[in-house]
C-alpha cells in the first residue's frame, strides 16, 4: 500500500513538472495530455516500437490486450500521471491569465 501511495505521487509529480516545462517552453498547454497515451503505449507495450510500422494489426491488438490486463494498481498509477499532465496545463493557464509570462 506504501508503494502504491509511493508511485502515485511520484508519477504525479514527475507528469507535472515534465509538462509544466513544456508548456513553458513550446507554449503549446495540452501539448503532454495528447503525447500522454504515447508514453503509456511505450510503457505498456513489450515490443520493439518499429512493430507499429512493420505489423501494425498484431502490435495494436497485443497493445490493447495489454492495456486490458492492467492490474488495478497499475492503471491508479498511469492515471495518477495523466492527471498530473492535466494540473499542470490548468496551472500554466492560470498563471498565463494573471499575466505570469514563461520565456
Amino acid at each position: 500500500m506504501i508503494q502504491l501511495f509511493i508511485s502515485v505521487l511520484l508519477f504525479f509529480v514527475l507528469f507535472f513538472g515534465i509538462s509544466f516545462i513544456l508548456n513553458m517552453i513550446l507554449r503549446q498547454t495540452w501539448l503532454m495530455a495528447f503525447v500522454f497515451p504515447i508514453i503509456v503505449m511505450f510503457i505498456v507495450d513489450t515490443f520493439p516500437f518499429t512493430t507499429y510500422f512493420t505489423d501494425p494489426g498484431y502490435a495494436f491488438l497485443t497493445l490493447w490486450n495489454e492495456l486490458i490486463a492492467l492490474s488495478v494498481q497499475d492503471t491508479i498509477i498511469l492515471s495518477s500521471g495523466f492527471i498530473g499532465t492535466i494540473v499542470s496545463g490548468i496551472v500554466i493557464k492560470f498563471l498565463r491569465k494573471n499575466g505570469y509570462q514563461m520565456f
